[in-house]
């Protein structure tokens, strides 16, 4: 196919049909024919030569032009598109490096192999803009809800036309054993959106929390008005389900409006999930509150919240513990997801048989190193003494305050505690320079010697060893593994240090040691809390 006068418009005919077809810029089009004709003109003249073309916007004329370059005289690799200083000479009156010399070539005659070459590049361009086209529409409508047609169907993943692109539906993001037809329409969470090697990928979901938390934002016009606001979803999806909300008008219930007249709004989320159960909750900023509520149809006689830990005990009457626990441990695991926290549930009589083993643990801690009888040591342990430290460092008049202790008994009470805890103390340290551990350490101020101890059995005997411990390390502390929080145990947590307390213990540590510069820290800190400021 030459490029004569004759088909210099169907050129420009062409490329409009084409974008129009792909919904892309018609210049991309041409861009692409401009290409394709260059390719094809090089594997006549020479795959060496800089050979471009240029397609008139309005005629449609396709120009070939040769391009070379000014380039030093050592710098010349391809004597067909550069030429030195020199060799310009007779072209240029006075030329430079960087110069370009351009000439104007005969148009080619596209063959049938150069042709085809042709046609591929050009679709190949026109591909790559409809994905750009797909990617830019698509990516900013990611964390929203689509409705589309079933294509097809390709190992259990659902290919689903979304208008203007594709996208996809993976086996495990429907909820539980859905299927779909051809031509089947279908409503879907717009998971992800994402450039891939074979153009952008759009990935649906429909057991996403979030897709459900949207189907009420397009079902109860409050909380598209942002008068009620999801906290938090929680779902086992095809099953059941739990949503916290939370009310900024007095007047409006939150529960009341997402439910609907007669259940009408949440029924119609309800028969878009296949018939997930969905509990609806007030949310609160108070997390004990909120979990009495996530815990609902079970009754809950108290909660103990260990907010370090992550932790939090449930505490139930006896019959309700089955359906606190629900079906598979379903209701407990969706509260947890909705409050984010670990719930360990019992029932009041297995609490009381703990407070009972406590009780009892601490009694005989009493009795076997103050030398008490066991009346004497339960009645410390019921006035909320826990540990040695607390009876000998407490202030004289809390111990004056227990019926029947005056001042002599008290200050025998102290001095035994004192006694004891200077032996443990003595023999930690003996312990811990048995097992070689330096003074730097010993003398560090934060630890006692029976840190100093328990460091020390953990291969832990210089500042420098301290000074390198991660404060979970020493305070302990929770991880993810495989979606399950698992505990850590702390090398000091049995000596009730916190995360807060272990982080400012190295931190000295390092700065003792000149790792750290104290000024450096209070500025990092200071842009931290300005930071803080400005996002408040």
């Amino acid at each position: 196919m030459a490029i004569t006068s004759a088909n210099q418009l169907e050129l420009l005919q062409t490329a409009e049909a084409v974008a129009r077809e792909k919904m892309i810029d018609p210049d991309l089009v041409i861009q692409a024919m401009e290409e394709s004709l260059a390719r094809a003109a090089k594997s006549r003249y020479g795959s060496e030569m800089d050979i471009r073309v240029a397609i008139d916007r309005k005629t449609g004329r396709a120009s070939f032009t040769r391009v070379r370059t000014v380039v030093e005289d050592d710098a010349v690799e391809n004597y067909q598109a550069q030429l030195t200083v020199a060799q310009a000479k007779q072209y240029l009156d006075n030329p430079a490096v960087g110069d370009t010399i351009v000439d104007e070539v005969p148009p080619v005659d596209l063959g049938r192999i150069a042709a085809q070459s042709a046609k591929q590049v050009i679709l190949q361009k026109v591909r790559e803009a409809e994905r750009d086209r797909q990617f830019e529409e698509f990516k900013d409508r990611k964390g929203t809800i689509i409705n589309g047609v079933v294509k097809r169907e390709e190992y259990g993943n659902i290919i689903v036309d979304v208008g203007r692109g594709e996208a996809i539906l993976r086996r495990t993001e429907k909820i539980g054993r859905e299927s779909y037809r051809p031509n089947d329409r279908i409503r879907a969470y717009i998971k992800d959106v994402r450039r891939e090697a074979r153009g952008p990928q759009v990935f649906l979901s429909r057991t996403d929390p979030q897709f459900m938390a949207e189907l009420f934002k397009m079902e109860v016009p409050e909380i598209y008005d942002g008068i009620i606001e999801i906290k938090a979803v929680a779902r086992d999806p095809g099953s059941r389900a739990k949503i916290g909300v939370i009310s900024y008008d007095n007047s409006i219930d939150p529960v009341g409006a997402c439910v609907g007249m007669r259940g009408s709004r949440v029924q119609a989320v309800v028969n878009e999930l296949q018939g997930e159960k969905i509990d609806i909750i007030p949310w609160n900023e108070d997390q004990a509150t909120f979990l009495v509520n996530a815990l609902q149809p079970a009754e809950v006689s108290k909660v103990v919240i260990d907010e370090e830990g992550g932790k939090i005990e449930v505490v139930v009457p006896d019959g309700q513990l089955s359906l606190a626990i629900g079906r598979r441990g379903q209701n407990v695991r969706l509260a947890s997801q909705l409050t984010g926290l670990d719930i360990d549930i019992m029932t009041e009589q297995e609490e009381s048989e703990r407070r009972q083993a406590e009780f009892a643990e601490r009694t005989k801690l009493f009795m076997d190193s103050l030398d008490l009888d066991e009346f004497f040591a339960q009645l410390l342990v019921s006035e909320g003494f826990t540990s040695l430290e607390e009876v000998a460092y407490v202030d004289m008049d809390e111990l004056l305050s227990i019926e029947g202790v005056d001042e002599g008994t008290a200050e025998e009470l102290q001095a035994r505690a004192r006694d004891f805890i200077e032996a443990q103390n003595k023999a930690a340290l003996e312990n811990a320079r048995a097992l070689g551990v330096e003074d730097s350490l010993v003398e560090f101020e934060g630890l006692t010697p029976q840190m100093v101890e328990a460091l020390a059995k953990d291969g832990i005997k210089t500042l420098e060893d301290f000074a390198t411990c991660a404060d979970w390390e020493l305070a302990g502390g929770w991880t993810t593994v495989n979606g399950e929080r698992v505990k850590d145990e702390g090398l000091l947590e049995k000596f009730d240090v916190s995360l807060e307390e272990a982080q400012t213990l190295v931190m000295t540590a390092r700065i003792q040691l000149g790792w750290v510069d104290p000024a450096e820290l209070e500025s990092a800190d200071g842009e931290e809390e300005t930071e803080e400021e400005a996002e408040a």
